[in-house]
């Protein structure tokens, strides 16, 4: 195999992710593999909230266009902005081992629960918004874009209070000491795929799907696929506050989800649980379906047409 070529983002976070894969086809596969650094849409955006002009989807489109026109031979992405459906002729060939899941609170203040009345705190995501809102209903919740780095020189800056990041990607660029509270999932129900990285590759590449095969961790890959046909089944998007976590106790795959609503996002938060023991993908994203299924009996079709 010639040595392949990886396209990913230019964010530093970004370039980490792309670095320890290459690594670790260099480990386990025996492929030194070179990078290709790409700007994306949604690194470009910068003034508008991601579910107002496109969704996560940005994030991936010209990583795929590199792979179409064979400059890239993979794409290194962070599954949670990875679209439900891929487009025809691209496969995900592996899911490595899940980092940290949780979301961050990072602040001068030591929690959420210390933060004073109406404080400020950043995030762009639904699914944040209507969960800090359902613990602190006084929240002023204002929109934060850019990359990691961006985000927390605004917080130094004083634009918010607090913000809101995934621990994974604070934990990967070594900054964890900047983490003042990390969320319990039972506080802060993650996003589908949160703390996963994904590769992507043609779907026609047999042997490259092969090679990348070794660094497929299955139970990672399982969860994410629960945790994804919930999105899938209920049409989850930027615009939709939804959210999915699957856990494994012992051989038991246990999913949760939740859904706010948009528009109105201090109305009370659907949840829905569905737990059993997947051995292949099929049996896990059933597990998201019956999920989905609950949701859509506590009225989540309400929730959705609003969005």
């Amino acid at each position: 195999m010639d040595r392949p070529v990886i396209a990913t983002r230019e964010s530093r976070l970004a370039l980490w992710q792309a670095e320890h894969v290459r690594a670790l086809l260099r480990e386990r596969c025996a492929l030194d593999a070179q990078l290709l650094g790409m700007t994306t849409r949604g690194d470009q955006i910068l003034d508008r909230a991601l579910s107002k002009v496109g969704g996560k989807g940005l994030f991936v489109k010209e990583l795929e266009a590199a792979l179409a026109e064979r400059r890239a031979d993979l794409a290194v992405h962070s599954l949670k902005d990875v679209p439900m459906d891929l487009p025809d002729g691209f496969a995900l060939a592996a899911v490595l081992e899940r980092e940290d899941p949780r979301d961050a609170f990072v602040s001068p203040h030591a929690s959420l629960a210390a933060l004073p009345a109406g404080a400020c705190v950043g995030t762009s995501s639904l699914r944040r918004v209507v969960q800090l809102l359902a613990q602190r209903p006084d929240l002023r919740i204002e929109p934060l874009r850019g990359n990691l780095d961006t985000r927390l020189r605004k917080l130094d800056e004083g634009h918010y209070d607090a913000i809101v990041l995934a621990a994974a990607g604070l934990t990967r660029l070594g900054l964890g000491a900047r983490i003042a509270q990390r969320f319990e999932v039972a506080q802060m129900l993650p996003a589908a795929g949160q703390g996963a990285l994904a590769i992507e590759v043609r779907s026609a590449d047999a042997p490259l799907r092969a090679a990348l095969a070794a660094l497929n961790h299955a139970p990672t890959w399982l969860a994410a696929h629960a945790e994804r046909a919930v999105s899938r089944a209920l049409g989850g998007s930027c615009s939709v506050p939804l959210a999915a976590f699957a856990s494994w106790h012992g051989d038991t795959l246990a999913l949760s989800a939740l859904l706010g609503h948009a528009d109105e996002p201090t109305r009370p938060l659907l949840r829905a649980q569905a737990q059993g023991r997947p051995r292949d993908s099929d049996a896990a994203s059933a597990l998201g379906e019956q999920a989905a299924a609950s949701l859509r009996e506590q009225g989540a079709a309400a929730y959705l047409a609003d969005a």
